[in-house]
């Protein structure tokens, strides 16, 4: 954490001494785990060690499930279904793959909704809040990947929609989608390619994930409070702070056991309940399933695709004003990517001079309408475009790309932000009391 003072790691013996000046790793991971902590972090501050348990955790059961898997199309069903019938525990391996990407996903938009509440995005840490959205987006192309290769009916009819969306963009739309498959068609080159990228991906993944908990500690931990560790001298850091070791460490730990008991029982009771039963049936390209839904972790961007159709009038103006250029199905693959790009720039849309939403009345208001249009547009895209839904999700749609691009730079003007505290350790004394103090203060 730059700019503020704290132990530096000090080899003992001749050995650590040897090490630390050729290969100084012993340092390394001592700064890490003592890095100065700002005390006041809540139980929203656990999902960064959930995150690291599901990478690991997709990690190891992949390259075990790999050893017996074929990606090939006559071969890619039947391997799984070996693997869950003959292979010694690999029921369980697969279980635990499938329901930990679940978890996974539960974990980061926890991570990305209370960063976007408590402004850990602005200032210093725009390049961290862009490595975590490279990061989600890569597991966004990781899971899709993976939920092909089983090569059930949705998976493969999942794959066909999915890369069509490709073909709509002008131009080389054709190209891309042809590139992409390997072919005209979803096939066995399309399984091919998508079954080395969801192997490689992980590890890509990994790789940035090391740089974004570099950027968080070079640039310091946001907290609840949104105000800075003080920098002035190593006592009024202690002041703010506490070592990550053992304080965060055991209480992360603590919040994780619970995590994985809730884990587990879903693994060992329910390990189906969030897929699709149509993916028990082998793909079949002369079939199509009645209805074609993503897992549930792609539903809100999904409604987000569907929402514009010919019939919006924004959709007709870009199609009259670009002659035919974007038309539905561009504007949709536009809207989908777009409400992700509109996220990413977060740091720069938010005009606000107060970083943490607990001090921030309206965006309160506006903040957990955008929670409830999340889970809102996550339940209609798992809904047929048809009736009512289609306006719902046109509703929420709009609602997603206002908030970014029309509420948050307008706050900025008009809110009056209440009253924050001058330092963390006055914030922590307010909640938990002064160190000695029989009750915590009121």
């Amino acid at each position: 954490m730059s700019g503020i003072p704290h132990d530096h790691y000090e080899p003992g013996s001749n050995g650590e001494k040897w090490l630390h000046k050729r290969l100084p790793i012993v340092g390394l991971l001592y700064d890490t785990i003592m890095i100065p902590t700002p005390k006041n972090l809540n139980w929203m501050w656990i999902w960064g060690i959930v995150l690291t348990f599901c990478l690991v955790l997709q990690i190891i059961t992949g390259v075990v499930l790999v050893m017996h898997y074929t990606p090939h199309v006559d071969m890619a069903f039947a391997s799984v279904e070996h693997i869950m019938r003959n292979v010694n525990g690999g029921h369980m391996l697969r279980y635990l793959h499938q329901n930990g990407a679940s978890l996974f996903f539960v974990a980061v938009y926890a991570h990305i909704l209370r960063g976007l509440y408590y402004g850990s995005y602005k200032a210093p840490r725009e390049i961290t809040w862009i490595i975590g959205m490279l990061i989600y987006l890569l597991m966004m192309g990781t899971a899709f990947m993976g939920y092909v290769l089983p090569w059930g009916q949705m998976s493969f009819w999942g794959a066909t929609v999915i890369t069509g969306l490709f073909g709509a963009i002008p131009f080389v739309g054709d190209a891309l989608q042809t590139w992409l498959l390997g072919g005209p068609a979803v096939d066995n080159a399309t399984l091919n390619r998508f079954f080395s990228l969801h192997y490689l991906l992980p590890f890509v993944i990994a790789g940035l994930v090391v740089v974004h908990i570099w950027a968080f500690h070079t640039t310091g931990n946001n907290n609840p409070t949104g105000v800075e560790v003080r920098r002035g001298s190593k006592e009024e850091a202690e002041k703010d702070t506490l070592p990550f070791w053992p304080y965060f460490v055991i209480k992360d730990l603590f919040a994780l056991a619970v995590i994985l008991a809730v884990f587990w029982a879903v693994v060992g009771f329910m390990p189906n309940y969030l897929g699709h039963p149509d993916n028990y049936i082998e793909a079949n390209p002369l079939v199509t399933p009645a209805h074609i839904v993503p897992e549930w972790y792609f539903l809100p961007f999904y409604a987000i695709l569907r929402a514009f159709d010919t019939d919006v009038w924004i959709v007709i103006a870009a199609d009259f004003l670009t002659a035919g250029i974007i038309d539905a199905k561009f504007f949709g693959v536009l809207a989908m990517f777009g409400a992700i790009v509109v996220m990413a720039l977060a740091p720069w849309l938010d005009t606000s001079s107060v970083r943490s939403g607990r001090y921030r009345p309206m965006f309160k208001w506006w903040f957990w309408l955008f929670v409830v249009n999340f889970f809102v547009l996550m339940w209609v895209g798992a809904m047929p475009a048809e009736g009512i839904y289609p306006y719902i999700a046109l509703i929420g749609s709009t609602y997603w790309f206002a908030y970014f691009l029309v509420i948050l730079p307008l706050l900025g003007v008009i809110e009056k932000p209440d009253p924050q505290p001058e330092t963390i350790e006055e914030d922590f004394d307010a909640h938990y009391g002064k160190a000695g103090d029989a009750t915590p203060a009121e």
